[in-house]
């Protein structure tokens, strides 16, 4: 009798553990869904779901911050990117990202900074950080003397 009730309790922990893996997986992948469709109060709100069960998950911080930026909510995209780069400082879509807020903060040494870095991990986005370099000598003050 032991036994089965041992047995018994495994079963429902393991379906409990894999359900609520799954769950997670399928609240990621409906928010993309719905952020494809630019239905970004959904996708939201799926993401922030996503993050309830895996608060690591990395992509959907990614997202979240897209939403935001698409919102025009700055405060709450660069809080999502700096959460996706504490959880990867390589991921180059977010520091692309970060480098883009830095510049209309005017803060060029920052820009830098990250340009550098940027230089050292991107694969997919390298051509973007000329774009940014170029923006960014258009604006730095000149030496004029």
């Amino acid at each position: 009798m032991i036994k089965i009730t041992k047995l018994a309790l495994i079963f429902i922990i393991s379906v409990t553990l894999i359900s609520s893996a799954l769950a997670e997986s399928t609240f990621f992948e409906e928010g993309k869904i719905k952020y494809k469709e630019k239905k970004y109060e959904e996708s939201k709100f799926l993401f922030q779901r996503s993050i309830v069960f895996n608060p690591k998950d990395q992509h959907s911080y990614l997202y979240l911050a897209k939403i935001y930026k698409f919102e025009e909510n700055k405060r709450e995209e660069e809080k999502n990117i700096n959460t996706v780069l504490l959880l990867d400082p390589k991921n180059e879509e977010a520091n692309y990202l970060l480098m883009e807020i830095e510049l209309k903060k005017s803060n060029y040494s920052k820009v830098k900074e990250l340009a550098e870095n940027f230089t050292k991990i991107c694969n997919k986005l390298c051509n973007k950080k000329i774009l940014i370099l170029e923006s960014l000598e258009n604006l730095e003050p000149k030496n004029e003397s």
